[in-house]
């Protein structure tokens, strides 16, 4: 096994790998761990009490962070006409149509989030291939299939983000950077945790919630006791 380094040792210091932590005595953990060079994210690693293999316990959903996520978003908006320069306006990064399809048709996928009017859809259906593996391909259950442009692009640009789980029954996302206030940073994990909670399948049994880890990017991962953490 490779040596691990010195800040990496400094930072096991901080945690017990035994131990079931409070969030914001989590949080406050990871913020004390020797610095990198970058603004880290915070993320969380959520296990949910359904089948993956089932389609009608699909966890998904979409939930505005009152915090943010403070990444910076790249939004690409498809659409026509008045609709694109609506998109603009709103502060999307690139509006258009066809331009923008041939780009993303060459392998152009250099940005966060897409946003498509519905009349696009069958147009941007074709690109599947290219966008779905990414995670970018638009639905109008995450409200990115709109009419109402300048409302969807004013909200991923605030902070919204959309969830899901994986293949393994686990909802990955960010939820911050280590620079936010630990405050800041819990709320954004307890508005994140009541959005997943609200999606519960009605034909998940038992436990819903059942674990949850937070980690920063270079720093360690932390198990929560989830009875401390409050639910709306």
């Amino acid at each position: 096994m490779a040596n691990r380094s010195k800040r990496m040792r400094e930072a096991d210091k901080l945690v017990d790998p035994t131990k079931v932590y409070k969030l914001e005595e989590a949080v406050a953990i990871l913020q004390k761990c020797p610095p990198v060079k970058f603004d880290q994210s915070v993320n969380i690693s959520l296990k949910v009490g359904i089948d993956p293999k089932k389609s009608d316990q699909q966890v998904r959903g979409t939930v505005s962070l009152p915090h943010g996520t403070g990444q910076k978003v790249t939004l690409v908006v498809i659409a026509k006409g008045e609709k694109a320069k609506e998109a603009l306006e709103a502060g999307a990064d690139f509006a258009g149509a066809d331009d923008l399809l041939e780009k993303i048709k060459g392998g152009w996928t250099d940005f966060s989030a897409l946003i498509s009017t519905p009349d696009m859809m069958r147009e941007l259906g074709k690109l599947g291939k290219v966008l779905g593996p990414r995670g970018l391909m638009p639905t109008p259950k995450a409200g990115t299939v709109t009419n109402d442009i300048a409302k969807a692009v004013k909200e991923v640009k605030a902070g919204k983000i959309e969830f899901k789980v994986d293949k393994t029954g686990v909802v990955n996302s960010p939820v911050g950077k280590i620079s936010f206030q630990a405050d800041n940073i819990a709320e954004n994990i307890k508005a994140l945790l009541n959005a997943i909670n609200r999606v519960k399948p009605a034909s998940a049994k038992g436990v819903f919630l059942r674990s949850l880890y937070v980690s920063s990017t270079m720093g360690p991962g932390l198990k929560i006791d989830m009875q401390t953490v409050a639910l709306a």
